[in-house]
């Protein structure tokens, strides 16, 4: 095992850590498990405290500027108080309980580009250090990957996916950022929609999926952005024919005359300034989910067994891997994110 040598405040020669996770990709709402393992250097020390951070590499909007930083999100202590003696290997297995709204990372083991990662901080003496980004693999929950799976039925294609820093006014959205899964349109739907936008807000019961469609405009129908919202629950995931329900959630979209749904709103970016286009909130389903979309149709089998996303995953061309090799390079970028924060004071 190669050690990270910390270099920075702590100083040559100081203590050297090295975190190392479980095999295999986690889910949101789940519980990350692994040992940091240190190494003490050439000479005894305190450690004030070991601290796991979660980190995601983010982008903002305000005018016309655009920026993108690391941003970390969640924090946990996992060791502290002890002294490391010179030479001595100290390792503490820990297991940290994750966000429910943690972005998905990847779909049927195919990466979706987006970074996120793990970063250990070692206190000394009251000088801390940082180490580098463990990458962090995370695969959708049950609904989650029905959603998707229904879009790929009805021949949508995957774009991009990344996480946007602000707020999505009206949702329970409760980390600084949201994940938004951008896809294409197949050819029956094209000539009303130019792209639809998914994002997945978890909770332990259930959660909200809000769908923007950009929307070409015609005769009968406003062009620009609608937005709809909708409550799905957990236990509905084998109930429902979701490719039946998420078409219904996007001919809502297609055939809406107004230009957005009653409950109107805007998304929040904070000092980044605010979203580009109106954000309003569509029908939303009770606890037992998506029965307004789905009744519509007769539907109410549950997706086959063994059933690919046809469209999605056959258009993700961006590895994991080489999302990371990115956060490297942008981790300084990331600096002007984290500078903020601190400025504002620590979790």
């Amino acid at each position: 095992m190669v050690f990270k040598r910390l270099l920075g405040a702590i100083g040559v020669g100081g203590p050297s850590v090295d975190t190392v996770l479980d095999e295999g990709p986690v889910l949101p709402g789940a519980a990350l498990t692994g040992r940091v393992r240190m190494v003490g250097g050439t000479a005894s020390v305190e450690i004030e405290h070991v601290t796991l951070e979660l980190v995601a590499h983010v982008e903002a909007e305000g005018g016309d500027e655009e920026r993108e930083g690391l941003v970390a999100f969640h924090r946990a202590t996992v060791d502290g108080g002890f002294r490391l003696a010179d030479g001595e290997e100290r390792e503490v297995p820990f297991t940290l309980p994750l966000p429910w709204e943690l972005p998905v990372t990847e779909l049927h083991g195919q990466g979706l580009g987006v970074v996120l990662g793990l970063r250990t901080e070692l206190a000394v003496a009251g000088a801390k250090d940082k180490g580098d980004l463990d990458p962090l693999r995370v695969r959708p929950l049950p609904i989650q990957e029905a959603v998707l799976e229904a879009f790929g039925q009805l021949g949508y294609g995957f774009t991009s996916a990344d996480l946007e820093l602000g707020h999505i006014h009206g949702t329970s959205q409760s980390l600084p950022f949201y994940q938004e899964i951008e896809l294409s349109p197949p050819p029956q739907h094209a000539h009303a929609l130019q792209e639809v936008e998914v994002t997945f807000l978890a909770t332990p019961v259930g959660m909200e999926v809000v769908l923007e469609a950009d929307r070409r405009g015609g005769p009968f129908t406003a062009g620009g952005d609608a937005v709809s919202r909708f409550t799905v629950a957990h236990q509905d995931v084998e109930r429902l024919d979701w490719t039946a329900a998420v078409d219904s959630w996007l001919r809502g979209l297609i055939e809406r005359r107004g230009g957005y749904a009653e409950h109107a709103g805007h998304a929040e970016h904070g000092a980044y300034g605010s979203y580009g286009g109106e954000f309003g909130s569509g029908a939303v389903a009770g606890h037992s989910g998506v029965g307004h979309g789905a009744s519509e149709h007769g539907h109410r089998s549950g997706p086959s067994t063994g059933a690919v996303v046809a469209g999605v995953a056959a258009g993700v061309a961006v590895g994991v891997v080489g999302g990371f090799v990115a956060a490297e390079v942008i981790d300084e970028i990331g600096d002007a994110f984290e500078d903020d924060d601190e400025e504002g004071g620590e979790d």
